[in-house]
């Protein structure tokens, strides 16, 4: 079972077999909150049952909204979480009764479940703007920041994490991260570890006071501050500044690429 990941600077995965047009398509199964999605006809609210089928086809959600896509002919289930959009980029097969379903996800966070693929060419392949997931069967899931730093955390089968031509196999129970320009992150083992590690440094510059707060979360995370998704740096390391009140609340969330959630509630 394998995913791969390619940079958006890579090359998609070569094809072997003649690619053909077919019925293929993302079911929507749940939906809560605000979902939208787009086709040719244009946007509007999502419905249970709704298809996404067409190149271009899209889905967003909006904050704390979700939605669950059924891959056709039961491949799996995507879950797709709050602040996500997932478009389709090609959806096809090839002469050996193989499929391909490429889709990019440019923004948010995604859980896929996919059973092993029969056909040695069937694949599909998330684009985000740090590489491309190709799954071959697997469970992972995916965390995308504001600037595309990519985490991936791998709980069954493998993910092939590409980027800049550069490959890293990421088994099960092993996470990595990409960042856009650069070639994936060595592979460490899966740590579904939502710590925060913060520290407040009072500043004072021209008779201007102001909090800066400066925390570090495990690289793969996503970061919101009082409700603002933040970027990490290699390290997770993140920093924010505030002014400086008598009385200051900072809301921290912490969010894995597979979903688990932990908030902090700060005062000051």
């Amino acid at each position: 079972m394998m995913v791969t990941i390619l940079g958006s600077s890579s090359t998609s995965l070569s094809q072997s077999s003649l690619s053909v047009r077919v019925q293929k398509w993302l079911q929507i199964q749940e939906i809560a909150g605000t979902v939208t999605i787009t086709t040719p006809q244009g946007k509007r609210s999502a419905k249970l049952g709704d298809r996404l089928q067409a190149v271009g086809d899209s889905i967003t959600t909006g904050s704390k909204s979700r939605a669950k896509l059924l891959v056709d002919t039961a491949i799996g289930t995507i879950e797709v979480s709050e602040n996500t959009k997932l478009q389709i980029q090609t959806l096809s097969a090839v002469t050996d009764q193989g499929r391909i379903t490429r889709l990019s996800m440019p923004y948010g966070r995604a859980r896929l479940k996919l059973r092993k693929f029969t056909s040695p060419n069937s694949r599909l392949e998330i684009q985000t703007p740090a590489g491309v997931n190709g799954v071959r069967g697997t469970e992972f899931g995916v965390a995308i920041q504001p600037n595309g730093k990519t985490g991936l955390a791998v709980l069954e089968g493998a993910v092939a994490s590409e980027a800049l031509r550069q490959e890293v196999q990421v088994p099960a129970q092993f996470q990595n991260f990409t960042v856009p320009g650069e070639t994936p992150s060595t592979v460490v083992p899966l740590r579904e570890d939502t710590n925060l590690n913060y520290q407040l440094q009072k500043l004072v510059n021209r008779g201007i006071r102001r909090i800066k707060f400066v925390g570090q979360v495990d690289p793969v995370n996503l970061v919101t501050v009082n409700g603002t998704p933040l970027n990490t740096n290699a390290a997770g390391q993140f920093s924010v500044l505030f002014p400086a009140p008598s009385h200051l609340n900072i809301q921290v969330v912490v969010t894995t690429p597979l979903g688990t959630e932990k908030r902090y509630d700060i005062a000051l």
